[in-house]
C-alpha cells in the first residue's frame, strides 16, 4: 500500500484532524515523538497571539496500541482547537439562531467581506460561490500545517529507523542575511553541538555569537511597528539517504518534483531551489556536476564512490544518489497586515481595506519546522516506493538487502 495521508478541520474549528496510511506495524510511536515538533512549530521570534493561546498536544485515536503502529491500521490522531472555545456559535456544525441578538452581533463580527491581497480569500470566496469570506479563511488558515507537522513527525519517527535525520535553519529575514562562508551542518565532529545552536535560537538561525540574533530581533521588532510583515529563506536538509530513491523513469516519480510540489504546497512558500539552485545556471557545467570518485576508505562506508561537492543537492535524474538533499525555500510575508492593504469589499463592490484579524509579524523560523516535515513526507512516499514491507521489520530486511547490494557495485 502507498504512503498517503488526508487532514480535516478548520483555524478556529473544533479540532483538527488526520489520518495517515501506509506507515509498516511495529513501528516504535509515541505521543512526545509529535508533540516535540509540534512545540517546535509554536516557536519562533516574531509570532502572534494565537501561539499563546494553543499547547498543541496530538491525541491518537486509531493506529497506535501500546506505544506501536499495529495491524497494517491508519494512524488517526486530532489535535484540540483550544481557541474554539470562543467561536461557539460563529464555527457551529449546527444551524443557530440568528434571531437571538447576541448570536447575532457574535456572527455580525466575525462576518469578512473585505478580502486580503495574497491568500486564499478572494480567489476561494469566487470558487466556492462563499456567502461569508470566512468559509475560506477557516479552512486556508495555516492553522492547517500544525496537521501537516504531526504528519512529518510520524515520518521522522519511520526514517530514523534507518539512519535518515531531516534538519533545518534560516538563512535569510527580509533583507537581513546569515553569512554563507561556511555550511555548519557539514561539520560531522561538530554537528550536534552546531544543531543545538540553532535548536536554541528563537530564529534557527546559526549564530553562535547571538550577535546576529540581536541585530535581526531588532528588524523584526521595528517592522512591527511599522504595520509590516517579513518573509525569508530558509535551508533544509536530509541526510542519511540511500542512493535511488525516486526514478527517472516517468515525470511524477522524480524526487526532486515530489520534494518541490510538497514545499509548494506550503502555506506562503513562492521558491523552492534543490542544491545550489539559481547558480546552477550561472556556472559553467565543470563548476556544477559533482564528479565522481573512488572513495579510498571505502571499506568503512556503505559505497565505495564518493562526491566532493553537492551543487546538485543529493538528487540527480530525479534520484537520490547518497548526498545529503538540500532545499533552499523562499517564503513570502504573510498577508494579514496591521497596516491593512488596499483592496475590495465584495458585498459592496467597492474599494475598501484589507481585513486584519491577528497576525504573525514573521513566521520565517517556525515555516523551517513545517518544511521539515514536508520534506519527511516526501522523502518517506518515495522510501516506502522503493523498499515497502507491512512491517517494520520487514521494511528493514528489504533496505539491509538493498544495501548489502549497494556495496558490491
Amino acid at each position: 500500500m502507498s504512503f498517503r495521508f488526508l487532514t480535516s478541520g478548520e483555524s478556529h474549528g473544533p479540532e483538527l484532524n488526520i489520518i495517515v496510511e501506509g506507515i509498516p506495524a511495529n513501528l516504535a510511536l509515541l505521543a512526545d515523538d509529535v508533540n516535540i515538533d509540534l512545540k517546535r512549530r509554536q516557536g519562533g521570534y516574531g509570532r502572534g497571539g494565537r501561539m499563546k493561546i494553543e499547547k498543541d498536544k496530538v491525541i491518537f485515536t486509531g493506529g497506535v496500541r501500546h506505544g506501536r503502529t499495529f495491524g497494517g491500521a491508519p494512524i488517526a490522531m486530532k489535535l484540540i482547537n483550544k481557541d474554539h472555545q470562543k467561536w461557539l456559535n460563529v464555527m457551529s456544525a449546527h444551524p443557530v439562531d440568528c434571531e437571538d441578538p447576541l448570536v447575532k452581533q457574535e456572527l455580525d463580527e466575525k462576518y469578512i467581506s473585505k478580502v486580503r491581497p495574497g491568500h486564499a480569500d478572494f480567489a476561494g470566496a469566487l470558487k466556492y460561490n462563499a456567502p461569508d469570506v470566512r468559509d475560506i479563511l477557516e479552512r486556508s488558515s495555516a492553522r492547517e500545517t500544525t496537521s501537516r507537522v504531526a504528519v512529518g513527525a510520524v515520518c521522522k519517527k519511520f526514517l530514523s529507523e534507518f539512519g535518515i535525520e531531516i534538519f533545518s535553519h534560516v538563512l535569510q529575514i527580509g533583507k537581513m542575511q546569515v553569512p554563507q562562508e561556511t555550511t555548519w551542518w557539514l561539520d560531522s565532529e561538530n554537528y550536534q553541538s552546531n544543531k543545538e545552536v540553532v535548536e536554541n535560537s528563537e530564529l534557527r538561525i546559526f549564530d553562535p555569537s547571538q550577535k546576529l540574533e540581536t541585530e535581526f530581533k531588532a528588524y523584526i521588532d521595528q517592522t512591527r511597528k511599522q504595520g509590516d510583515t517579513l518573509g525569508g529563506l530558509l535551508e533544509v536538509f536530509a541526510t542519511g539517504l540511500p542512493v535511488g530513491l525516486g526514478s527517472h523513469v516517468q515525470w511524477d516519480r522524480r524526487l526532486d518534483g515530489l520534494i518541490a510540489q510538497a514545499m509548494m504546497s506550503t502555506h506562503t512558500v513562492k521558491s523552492v531551489e534543490i542544491g545550489a539552485g539559481e547558480k546552477t545556471y550561472v556556472l559553467q557545467g565543470s563548476q556544477v556536476h559533482d564528479q565522481i570518485y573512488v572513495n579510498a576508505n571505502s571499506a568503512d562506508a556503505d559505497m565505495r564512490y564518493m562526491r566532493n561537492t553537492n551543487n546538485l543537492g543529493g538528487i540527480e535524474g530525479g534520484m537520490s544518489n547518497a548526498m545529503p538533499i538540500t532545499c533552499r525555500v523562499g517564503v513570502k510575508p504573510i498577508p494579514t497586515l496591521i497596516s491593512k492593504l488596499d483592496s475590495v469589499d465584495l458585498d459592496t463592490k467597492d474599494q475598501a481595506k484589507s481585513h486584519f484579524e491577528r497576525s504573525d509579524i514573521c513566521v520565517v523560523p517556525a515555516a523551517g519546522v513545517v518544511l521539515e516535515a514536508m520534506l519527511a513526507i516526501a522523502l518517506t512516499t518515495a522510501f516506502l516506493e522503493k523498499f515497502a514491507g507491512d512491517s517494520i521489520e520487514e521494511t528493514k530486511r528489504n533496505f539491509s538487502s538493498y544495501q548489502d547490494y549497494i556495496k558490491t557495485k
